[in-house]
């Protein structure tokens, strides 16, 4: 149980721990409610639905994941800023769990969609565009299912580099 935060700080820790604890889709209302230390009716009060609580959880972790991998990145060279997202898919593997899972949500809940595209341009802007972010959705998923075959932030680059040679 959480304490000394408001009820709304409250709910949007408890929903990041069950994002990472039980991952979306096995997230109850209760979950967060436990977790928060607050009563059911506080997550309507707050944030309308489960489902706008969890997204705006699952994009406040995603941005608190942002900022921590920023100083380990001590280069500008692309091979270490692809390995320190790659590394990340090890360390905070629940996190882009999660994420996945939101995406499957997104299907039937326009409210879930609307913030998961907002998150999208927002990583568009932050990653240089569309082909990085595309990039590191095909990355995750390679990582997530078959970690021993993916490739390493070099090998990205390496490859990338052979494309637009192509070109």
């Amino acid at each position: 149980m959480l304490s000394g935060m408001g009820n709304r700080e409250d709910l949007l820790a408890g929903a990041k721990q069950c994002l990472i604890e039980r991952g979306w889709a096995r997230t109850t209302v209760r979950d967060i409610a436990t977790a928060a230390g607050v009563s059911h009716a506080a997550i309507g009060y707050h944030f309308g639905s489960k489902d706008a609580l969890l997204t705006q959880a699952l994009v406040q972790a995603v941005d608190e994941l942002d900022e921590e991998l920023r100083p380990r990145t001590p280069s500008d060279r692309p091979e270490d800023r692809w390995q320190a997202l790659i590394d990340s898919f090890t360390t905070h593997r629940a996190l882009w769990v999660a994420q996945l899972e939101a995406a499957v949500q997104a299907e039937r809940s326009p409210e879930v969609r609307a913030h998961l595209a907002e998150g999208q341009r927002q990583g568009r802007e932050g990653l240089g565009g569309s082909v990085p972010l595309a990039l590191l959705s095909g990355l995750m998923l390679q990582w997530l299912v078959d970690p021993e075959h993916a490739p390493s932030g070099a090998e990205v680059v390496e490859e990338l580099r052979s494309v637009t040679d192509r070109l």
